[in-house]
């Protein structure tokens, strides 16, 4: 994902994976803004543990279940290959805005079917069209298959667009996101999943906007909850430059959040648990009200394409960082 609208371009990042754990860790650590001692001990799969934290370090071999996402730009997949090489699953874009369609969708589509890849369809919002027209193009596009996985929709700003330069506003986003993801419900009869790369959800859906939707986060070099804080998420896209058996250069590596149990409940629809004891149906699905500050927050500068939430000022400007990472 993570696609620059209408141009063809996506995102690529080695990221930490190529790191040794032991430096990672001083990574995570840094990235944390904390100076917590590390133990001399190897947690699952060889990692350093840092001691006394908040949270532990978690990578992508913690959870068994991987799988890719992929649109017209993996070219032709061989997906008996991609199978045989260990993915359980993958997400195939299927539309932007209101009147695109993936030039390799029906294609990937029935491909992924037919090797016995477990399958969902994401959207690309468009925010120059209103939402009831982006999901028409989606709803007539996807096939209501009760064997897919939920749809996803998938939200970035677009500040590079050549068609659609529009800033996106807090309130105004997240009631044109509420009002996709129910037409996503109403018309798979399955809970949608919200794709979020780390800008968008820092300026809209932090810290608990749309709670009620499982959430797909993106972050290839760090733990998630150094870009997320305590967001129970459902996928982790940790990789961008994965090279899959069956596929010709580069592709999304994803995780799933949960053991083999939980991925079979999450696959027939029952997208109210995982292992982080996320259950959509008992949060209050009140909007969340604007706030000028997060207590203890470090101050960020508004990625391009967000403004600030009406009535608050901008964020004091610091060093930048990777808005994407």
């Amino acid at each position: 994902m993570t696609e620059n609208l209408r141009n063809g371009t996506s995102n690529g990042s080695t990221g930490w994976r190529h790191l040794p754990h032991a430096l990672f860790a001083c990574l995570f650590l840094a990235g944390c803004g904390s100076a917590v001692p590390l133990t001399g001990d190897a947690g699952r799969g060889g990692s350093i543990v840092p001691a006394k934290s908040q949270f532990s370090a978690t990578y992508p071999h913690d959870f068994p279940i991987h799988g890719i996402d992929v649109s017209k730009y993996q070219g032709d997949i061989d997906w008996q290959a991609v199978r045989a090489g260990g993915i359980k699953f993958a997400y195939i874009k299927a539309t932007e805005g209101a009147d695109r369609v993936d030039a390799k969708f029906f294609q990937n589509w029935e491909g992924a079917r037919a090797a016995g890849v477990k399958r969902g369809a994401y959207h690309f919002a468009y925010w120059c069209r209103a939402p009831q027209e982006e999901m028409a193009n989606f709803i007539r596009t996807v096939p209501n298959d009760p064997d897919a996985l939920p749809p996803v929709l998938d939200v970035e700003a677009t500040p590079t667009s050549g068609t659609c330069k529009k800033t996106l506003y807090r309130e105004e986003t997240i009631a044109q996101m509420r009002q996709m993801l129910q037409m996503m419900e109403r018309a798979y009869g399955k809970r949608p999943v919200i794709y979020s790369t780390v800008d968008f959800y820092e300026s809209i859906l932090h810290p608990s906007a749309l709670e009620e939707y499982p959430i797909w986060v993106r972050s290839t070099k760090y733990s998630p909850h150094v870009r997320y804080g305590s967001r129970k998420w459902h996928f982790w896209q940790f990789q961008s430059d994965a090279h899959i058996p069956g596929i010709r250069g580069n592709v999304d590596r994803n995780a799933f959040h949960g053991d083999q149990r939980q991925w079979l409940a999450f696959a027939g629809g029952q997208t109210e648990t995982t292992a982080m004891g996320y259950s959509a149906m008992n949060v209050d699905r009140t909007p969340a009200s604007v706030t000028a500050s997060i207590p203890g927050a470090v101050a960020r500068p508004m990625p391009g394409g967000f403004a600030p939430p009406a009535g608050v000022g901008a964020p004091a400007v610091l060093a930048p960082i990777d808005p994407d990472e």
